[in-house]
């Protein structure tokens, strides 16, 4: 059963047929990341963003979020090997890519 909740691109046809791009999580084990300046932080960001031009449209960042020794990426892409790609360019370290099947938020539980 769909709920409100269900992100509109998990892969597969739309409410109007139009295909919808999966989404994953990229995690990335950077130790001493959660330290890093907000200069070395928009470096970073620059870099990616560079290597994301030159791949294209499909596939797009979404967020990061910084932990101390983690970063977790979100990306929506055809596929995993495009991010693959997008971490070997920009020299990112990318030990797991998780697809995301379904987002779960507190108005689930209603």
């Amino acid at each position: 059963m769909a709920s409100g909740n269900d992100p509109p691109n998990q892969g597969g046809a739309g409410t109007s047929g139009e295909m919808i791009m999966p989404q994953f999580v990229t995690e990335r084990n950077m130790p001493g990341v959660g330290n890093a300046s907000a200069e070395d932080l928009k470096g970073a960001s620059q870099t990616s963003c560079g290597v994301l031009r030159d791949l294209g449209p499909e596939i797009q960042w979404v967020h990061s979020y910084v932990t101390d020794d983690k970063l977790y990426c979100v990306y929506r892409a055809p596929n995993e090997d495009i991010i693959r790609e997008h971490a070997k360019r920009g020299g990112f370290p990318a030990d797991r890519i998780s697809r995301v099947r379904t987002m779960i938020d507190p108005t689930t539980a209603e």
